[in-house]
């Protein structure tokens, strides 16, 4: 899950919520939208290999 923030940088955000504090882990900020998406997909990739 991606989300701009105010600074104008987008954040990944894990997609379940963390049990311990309620909130959804942060897994990297970055300058660009397509920078967020590709590391997404790197994100994606690397949990089934």
């Amino acid at each position: 899950m991606i989300r701009k923030l105010k600074s104008g940088k987008y954040r990944i955000y894990s997609r379940k919520k963390n049990p311990d504090t309620g909130k959804r882990r942060n897994l990297g900020t970055f300058d660009t939208r397509e920078a967020a998406q590709q590391h997404e997909r790197e994100i994606q990739y690397f949990k089934r290999h």
